[in-house]
């Protein structure tokens, strides 16, 4: 009988020891070693004829292949298999790849399941055999999920299943052309004597069902679960594996969810989708800037509006700001939805540059709607929101800004002007206060264009104090 030996595994880089230490001496992370039981297993005889080499194959690869030049190698071109779901399509990059896995990962509750139930149900009415694989709720609990959702599920082949070597035999005999499993930390492999979702597990059943899937052409999304700091549950190699990484984005207590991809093989990253949970699933949202902008006061300091870029998307976006005396200990910054030491830069910046004294006051930066800004096209916006709220003035409300921010106070030119102004005459506003070297660009797309901002006064600053002074939050003096 095989004898039983306690490793521990650290869950960040999958180093190895024999003692539990309080941090990782490979990645230098702290509380990330798990303890894990396995069994010394014989070696089995290596056959004449064959190398351990030969023997082993990769991620839908023949193992003994001779290498050839790349001009020899046939591109895969095949059509993407969509969900005509256009947010979902949008982020993938316009489908589901055949031989695909894409990982989803999400807070609980926020619809990562919803979401997969309901690509099964819209594959499934395009006549495509789904399985969909549950480890953690009954097949009761998904009948009555699936009643409620839009999408028709009836068609979607369901199946509790924990065993990898079990849904295995299922896929051979059913030869699905979808298939999803909720979750990968619910599976395990009996050759492993460790728990499910365990560092050993997880690397093993990501690895078997990645090879299953790009061997059969199969579409796959593994639903899995996150840790409290947000990352997915398990070795980092877990994300490595797989094609595609979808993080499901939401705050407590709000509808709408923002699906981004952090990693995409056949796509960008930089894109993201936008949806509304109700209570019938949850559904594309094909205005997102009105969405994000319908509950914007009116007159209100430190509100303006801003217009960024997820992917190929313009978005526009509010932007809130509020500076008020210190009266509880020293001042402090805090800032959701935008870095917070970008916030800082910018602070120091106004008080610089546009003799704005914010010392010794509080300052706080929200961007409404949930929504995380990464680019710095929104230094501007951001640094009026907060000019505005400090004078107690009202920016005005047809006015968006835009642009990146140098130590100096220069404004300086961001990528897709046109298309962010294009976004901001669509809703309405009537002006935008942006770099001035952005305006060669603005002007040579209009030769081509010549309505497309018929209605949108586009005035442009070269630094801070101009659009201080355009939006009269500074004397002309200064």
């Amino acid at each position: 009988m095989a004898k039983a030996r306690s490793l521990y595994v650290c869950k960040e880089c999958e180093y190895e020891t024999a003692k539990w230490h309080g941090r990782c001496a490979s990645c230098g992370q702290w509380n990330t070693l798990v303890e894990e039981v396995r069994e010394k297993k014989k070696s089995k005889p290596v056959k004449k004829g064959k190398s351990a080499t030969e023997r082993r194959a990769g991620y839908g690869a023949e193992g003994g292949g001779k290498p050839v030049p790349m001009a020899q190698v046939e591109g895969e071109y095949g059509e993407r298999l969509t969900s005509r779901d256009e947010e979902l399509d949008r982020v993938l990059g316009g489908g589901f790849v055949a031989g695909g896995v894409v990982l989803l990962g999400g807070d609980p509750g926020i619809g990562k399941s919803t979401l997969s139930l309901q690509v099964a149900g819209l594959l499934a009415e395009r006549e495509q055999t789904v399985l969909y694989v549950s480890g953690e709720e009954s097949l009761g609990q998904l009948k009555m999920r699936g009643e409620r959702l839009f999408a028709d599920v009836d068609e979607v082949l369901v199946v509790g299943e924990t065993r990898l070597e079990r849904v295995e035999n299922l896929i051979d005999d059913i030869s699905p052309d979808f298939l999803v499993l909720d979750s990968i930390q619910t599976l395990a492999t009996q050759e492993l004597s460790s728990s499910p979702g365990s560092v050993t597990q997880l690397r093993e059943v990501t690895g078997a069902v990645t090879q299953l899937a790009k061997g059969l052409n199969m579409p796959t999304i593994l639903i899995g679960h996150v840790t409290k700091k947000g990352a997915i549950a398990g070795p980092k190699v877990l994300e490595h594996m797989v094609d595609t990484v979808l993080y499901f984005e939401g705050r407590a207590g709000m509808n709408y969810r923002i699906l981004r991809a952090v990693k995409n093989r056949y796509g960008s990253t930089n894109e993201i989708g936008v949806f509304e949970m109700r209570g019938d699933g949850l559904h594309a949202v094909k205005n997102p800037s009105a969405m994000f902008l319908a509950e914007r006061p009116t007159g209100a300091p430190g509100s303006v509006v801003v217009p960024v870029v997820e992917g190929t998307r313009p978005l526009l976006v509010e932007v809130q700001a509020l500076v008020s005396a210190t009266q509880y200990g020293p001042p402090k910054v805090t800032a959701v939805g935008v870095d917070q030491n970008r916030v800082l830069l910018l602070l120091n910046i106004l008080e610089k540059r546009a003799g704005l004294e914010i010392t010794g006051h509080d300052v706080f930066v929200n961007v409404a709607g949930g929504i995380k800004v990464v680019e710095p096209a929104a230094d501007l916006g951001v640094a009026m929101a907060i000019a505005s709220s400090y004078r107690n003035r009202a920016l005005p409300d047809d006015t968006v800004f835009f642009g990146e921010m140098g130590l100096t106070g220069e404004v300086r030119a961001v990528s897709r002007a046109p298309g962010r102004l294009v976004e901001a005459q669509k809703l309405g506003f009537e002006r935008a206060i942006a770099p001035r070297s952005n305006a060669a660009g603005v002007d040579a797309y209009l030769e081509g264009n010549t309505e497309a901002l018929s209605e949108l006064d586009f005035r442009g600053v070269r630094d801070l104090g101009q659009a201080l002074r355009s939006a009269k939050l500074i004397d002309s003096a200064q």
